[in-house]
């Protein structure tokens, strides 16, 4: 346990930025536990109307109701639609990395292991997918599958895969030669185990980084799509929808679009910050 705790240490200690990295940690851990817990920790129903009490200012009550960070312009709780609208960002995110990652690292580890044309026909696929801007190939899907929750995923993980593809394949070319591979393979082990027991342990390290990178590129893509409004449709609470609305009142009511950003920013920061770390820290000689 004691040597488990030192390798993992310097992971919190500092980051580029000079703020120690647990700090990023922290703040995407309470964004996680306010979006498991939102039913609790919500003081509202985040649809719940309140014409009375339309654009009302941060502190301000009205009809019996306290609107700690302002109210949107349905009289809707903003920090209840801020904690429901975490649920999305993070659930998206966190269903779209692992989507894509399982069906990129399995692509890749084939078109590295296998050859021939194998490698031919999935790296080539690759290379057209990479050839077409990711959100624009996103905004394009969305319109023909149709905006939603689960089609949002779906369009996301479609795009994305590619990437974790070209790691895995650069990843398995180096380690498919060593000697306990070939060995697996004189032994009569299939190509299934020993790209499940042999060569993804061994490449893990750096498919985590980008799983860690692509998760804040997730949640930027997923506020995009929601504020073009081809993501969750209202009257689903969504960052990305409540920026849309916000910059219709930024002259009057400035915290519909300004608190949903500071969420975005501080989640984006936060885990770009903690993959920038882990990789120094899985990359020895960038130390």
């Amino acid at each position: 346990m004691t040597t488990l705790i030192n390798r993992i240490r310097p992971i919190f200690l500092s980051s580029g930025s000079g703020v120690p990295t647990g700090f990023f940690i922290g703040v995407v851990a309470l964004m996680v536990i306010v979006a498991i817990f939102a039913p609790w920790i919500a003081p509202y129903d985040p649809n719940a109307q309140n014409l009375l009490g339309r654009l009302k200012a941060p502190g301000t009550e009205a009809r019996n109701v306290l609107y700690v960070l302002g109210s949107d312009e349905l009289g809707r709780d903003l920090l209840s639609r801020l904690i429901y609208g975490a649920r999305i960002s993070l659930s998206v995110a966190f269903l779209s990395v692992i989507l894509s990652g399982c069906v990129g690292i399995l692509l890749g580890m084939l078109a590295g292991y296998r050859r021939g044309w194998v490698e031919t026909v999935i790296m080539r696929l690759v290379d057209i997918f990479l050839s077409v801007p990711a959100i624009l190939l996103a905004i394009i899907t969305v319109a023909v599958l149709g905006p939603g929750f689960v089609n949002v995923i779906l369009v996301l993980a479609l795009t994305r895969w590619p990437r974790y593809a070209r790691v895995a394949y650069g990843q398995t070319l180096s380690v498919a030669g060593q000697p306990y591979v070939r060995l697996a393979r004189a032994m009569g082990a299939s190509w299934g185990r020993i790209l499940l027991l042999h060569i993804l342990p061994n490449i893990i390290a750096p498919l985590s980084v980008v799983a860690t990178l692509e998760f804040g590129l997730m949640v930027l893509f997923e506020a995009g799509l929601s504020f073009l409004g081809l993501g969750v449709q209202p009257p689903t609470a969504s960052w990305g929808a409540m920026l849309s609305v916000g910059r219709n009142y930024v002259s009057n009511a400035w915290w519909i679009a300004t608190f949903p950003g500071l969420c975005l920013f501080m989640l984006v920061l936060s885990v770009n910050l903690i993959g920038d770390r882990l990789s120094e820290y899985l990359n020895p000689k960038s130390r």
